[in-house]
């Protein structure tokens, strides 16, 4: 009698599959490599790879050691009233830097876009296909806005946690939901 539970291997599997994934996106960036290819690469059937992952941007999210998964994000930024868009986005984006632990990620992100152009390609592919367009299109404004208001938050970031100057470091999360989420919806309104 065959024995339930896990097959051997699956971990190791995964590893390869995340392993021929940070290869591929670092050489062919994140628009240019293939699931297939990634398949490839590990020795694998590519629906092994949907069966981990379930798609590309999960992969590339689980392979790059992302801290927030874009398909959860989105729909919350989207989601609710379209007036309080600018806020829901300056909580969430907060929340995510607020712990140190939480800030880790983010910071690790930063540095490897900073020093590196094959980083910096990758992160610029990924949040433009997996992020920005997808928020400027569900609103129907051009990408620009929504660059424009990520630029706004990760300049925030900057001066808050890394360069810690005292006005922002010092105000609380609310106090910058009040600034900033005013901002942040005229970059989202259509017309803004």
């Amino acid at each position: 009698m065959a024995q339930a539970g896990r097959r051997p291997g699956q971990t190791e599997t995964r590893e390869r599959i995340l392993d021929a994934a940070r290869h591929r996106f670092g050489a062919q960036g994140y628009s240019g490599a293939t699931v297939r290819g990634i398949a490839a690469d590990a020795g694998v059937n590519a629906a092994l790879l949907h069966h981990f992952f379930g798609s590309k941007q999960k992969l590339f999210v689980a392979a790059m050691n992302i801290p927030v998964d874009p398909e959860v994000v989105v729909p919350l930024i989207l989601n609710g009233p379209v007036e309080e868009t600018g806020e829901r986005l300056v909580r969430m984006f907060l929340s995510f830097w607020e712990t140190p632990d939480g800030r880790a990620p983010f910071l690790a992100m930063l540095r490897s876009a900073a020093t590196s152009e094959q980083a910096a390609a990758m992160m610029r592919q990924f949040m433009e296909q997996a992020v920005l367009a997808k928020v400027a299109d569900a609103r129907g404004i051009p990408r620009i806005r929504v660059a424009a208001a990520a630029a706004q938050m990760m300049g925030v970031a900057m001066l808050r946690y890394i360069v810690r100057v005292p006005a922002l470091a010092d105000a609380t999360p609310d106090e910058l939901v009040t600034l900033l989420a005013p901002v942040l919806q005229h970059y989202l309104d259509k017309d803004g």
